[in-house]
């Protein structure tokens, strides 16, 4: 069953991008990241190589079948290996619609930088002008995640 979710956007760490100041990786989580993602099976490149933070609250992204899951990818040498899942999805804005990718690092080995547990983390294609306080409509991929209130499983 198709699952949506309308969020807002907000701003993030800035690690994905490699904006952030204080961060190690200079040129940026998912440009570091992308040709392991490509050697394992998945293209990343139709997408900005940084994240769109989507706050979906008051609901959680909860993970089914996502597409892609990939344990233990050693990216860095800064810390361990990580594991990673990816949900297909469209985002709609008014009238334009592209599809995307929820990105996951999975919590419990991402070692810095959590989100909030309302906030997905979107890989997509450039949408000029987006921008904090925008609103996007979510579609998840059938089976693969759903929404659900943050008190219930």
């Amino acid at each position: 069953m198709t699952q949506q979710a309308t969020g807002v956007v907000v701003a993030g760490h800035g690690v994905a991008s490699g904006r952030a100041a204080y961060s190690p990786f200079a040129a940026g989580t998912i440009e570091l990241q992308a040709p392991h993602f490509a050697a394992l099976g998945l293209d990343l490149s139709p997408f900005v190589m940084a994240t769109v933070n989507l706050d979906l609250a008051p609901l959680r992204l909860v993970l089914e079948r996502p597409r892609w899951t990939f344990a233990d990818v050693a990216w860095t040498d800064v810390h361990p290996p990580e594991t990673f899942s990816f949900v297909e999805c469209t985002v709609a804005r008014d009238d334009e619609e592209v599809a995307g990718l929820v990105y996951l690092p999975h919590p419990e080995t991402k070692p810095m930088h959590h989100q909030p547990s309302t906030v997905v983390e979107l890989l997509l294609p450039r949408l000029v002008g987006l921008a904090p306080g925008d609103v996007l409509s979510l579609t998840l991929a059938d089976d693969q995640a759903r929404v659900a209130p943050l008190r219930h499983p």
